[in-house]
């Protein structure tokens, strides 16, 4: 066991977000206020979208995304198992029914084939979600849309600041859903953003996420606000305040820097860990055009090859000082997915093949050369101790 600790995550906060949080604690204006509106344009403009809403997490993002569309009671939503529970969960706030979709054969994204097999006359929209940050097959996806009159909203957890052919992940369907929770790619500790193009999406969205409450009413506490309002709907409280958009502004600043360097320990990650026959790295994108936001290296073990499982392999890693996760336990594996919709664990095989064998390595700005060495070194030391040995063939 080493003395010194590579965490699987560590969050890049300097002396900048610092500063940024201090000045909104000065102004005395603590929630959803003018620094929250500037962190939306500059979110907006850096997306290349024309709207982006503030919301408190991702899977708020998601809820308005799905109110903004109208899902009903009855309706379905198509949706990768291989995903948090997030994604799912949302659906059923509004007595709709979550649709589980297979991965792609070898890789971690939802499969636009399976989903097509999975449409009925109640199917109302498709979930693709950019697992680890690599992006979709949207033209897929879209053209399966289409052809079925479907809503497409994006999960973008993972992917800021991904881009499919040129543009940027956030400005190519109706509605995408960002985090900034304090694992992703960059953090205002919990929070998210919705962005959309459309108009009416984006008028409804900021009205829900504050009660229904038409207009600016988190300006009526503002010596430019009123105290009259009106509530239009039954709305949620989903807003995010000034503190963490603060953290945000600060944060998206630094987003294309975060992201070499991200990109950069990923391709150390490649060089390395294609040479080993017994791991089997991520799925590119290069050959789309497409640009990775490496959220997550996730690594595979080849089955039969090593003479242990996956789960020994994290502990092997941890004893050498590496920190490590798994994404995801497949939804249809869970007590609540299967007990409410009937999915059995051999429902989805590409999922679960691949999460019988992944593993999170470390992957974030801060982690120094060295460190990313120390991982390199830790998994081709964990390999060389459990490599089958062939035996001679018998005589």
């Amino acid at each position: 066991m080493t003395d010194t600790y590579i965490p699987f995550h560590q969050p890049s906060i300097g002396e900048e977000e610092m500063e940024a949080v201090k000045q909104v604690l000065a102004s005395q204006w603590l929630t959803t206020g003018p620094v929250t509106h500037e962190f939306e344009a500059e979110f907006a403009s850096y997306i290349g979208c024309k709207h982006a809403i503030a919301v408190n997490s991702a899977t708020a993002a998601l809820q308005l995304a799905m109110d903004a569309m109208g899902l009903a009671r009855g309706d379905e939503v198509l949706l990768p198992t291989y995903t948090f529970t997030a994604t799912a969960e949302v659906v059923t706030y509004f007595g709709a029914v979550p649709v589980l979709v297979d991965s792609t054969p070898g890789g971690f994204n939802i499969d636009p084939a399976d989903a097509a097999r999975r449409i009925t006359n109640r199917t109302r929209a498709i979930v693709p979600v950019h697992i680890a940050g690599e992006p979709c097959d949207l033209e897929a996806i879209h053209a399966l849309a289409r052809a079925h009159d479907l809503h497409v909203i994006e999960d973008a957890a993972h992917s800021l600041p991904a881009a499919h052919r040129g543009q940027r992940i956030g400005a190519i369907s109706e509605l995408t859903a960002f985090s900034f929770y304090a694992t992703k790619t960059i953090t205002t500790g919990e929070g998210g953003m919705l962005t959309t193009n459309n108009d009416d999406y984006a008028r409804r969205a900021r009205m829900m996420r504050l009660h229904g409450i038409s207009g600016d009413a988190w300006k009526r506490y503002s010596k430019h606000g009123s105290w009259f309002y009106e509530v239009q709907e039954a709305g949620y409280k989903l807003n995010l305040t000034d503190l963490q958009s603060a953290l945000g502004r600060a944060q998206l600043k630094k987003a294309d820097e975060f992201c070499r360097r991200r990109r950069a320990i990923a391709e150390r990650y490649l060089e390395a860990f294609s040479e080993l026959e017994e791991l089997q790295c991520p799925p590119g994108v290069e050959q789309r055009g497409d640009e990775h936001s490496w959220h997550l290296f996730i690594l595979r073990i080849r089955p039969g090859l090593l003479a242990l499982e996956r789960g020994e392999f994290i502990s092997q890693l941890g004893q050498l000082g590496i920190g490590t996760s798994v994404h995801f336990i497949p939804l249809h594996l869970h007590p609540f997915y299967k007990r409410t919709y009937g999915y059995r664990p051999e429902d989805f095989p590409h999922a679960e093949d691949a999460f019988s064998r992944c593993i999170s390595l470390p992957i974030f700005p801060d982690m120094s050369d060295s460190d990313v060495r120390r991982v390199i070194r830790a998994v081709e030391h964990v390999v060389t101790q459990n490599r089958k040995v062939a035996l001679p063939a018998a005589s």
